[in-house]
């Protein structure tokens, strides 16, 4: 039986329509929940049934060194100036394994920024300058 080794999380790439250059050092995949709901019928006393109720999705964080590229920025300066309204995007994010081939994908329907911010300025560091932005969205759905 051939060894089959999981993906490591460290070969990614990300597709944001609508924004030109998207390369990012970390992308936080959220979790998405579905709510319980209690129901006990009226005529059995002693059971309590488990429905399902609605469904949530967690945020979506990217992080990235800051470059001259405004592409992030000016997405978000557009929802605060005219709402998410037209300013939603689809976004997948691809899993890349050792051979640069595609492995797993990850779709996320109708996201749009909700946060934006830098990593501070340090006199005495060293460390890479970090953008991040924070998306809401409607759904994240693995094809592959």
């Amino acid at each position: 039986m051939a060894r089959k080794d999981p993906y490591r999380n460290f070969r990614f790439k990300i597709q944001i329509k609508g924004v030109s250059v998207a390369k990012f050092s970390e992308i936080t995949v959220p979790e998405t929940t579905v709510a319980n709901m209690q129901y006990r019928d009226g005529d059995d006393p002693t059971h309590v049934r488990q429905l399902s109720g609605l469904t949530s999705f967690g945020n979506v964080t990217l992080k990235r060194g800051i470059t001259d590229e405004m592409g992030l920025q000016q997405w978000f300066e557009k929802v605060v100036d005219k709402g998410a309204e037209n300013n939603r995007q689809a976004i997948t994010i691809t899993l890349v394994d050792e051979t640069g081939s595609d492995k797993c994908q990850w779709d996320i329907s109708e996201a749009w920024p909700i946060k934006y911010e830098h990593s501070g300025f340090n006199a005495t560091g060293n460390e890479v300058f970090i953008e991040t932005l924070e998306l809401v969205h409607e759904g994240i759905t693995r094809k592959k």
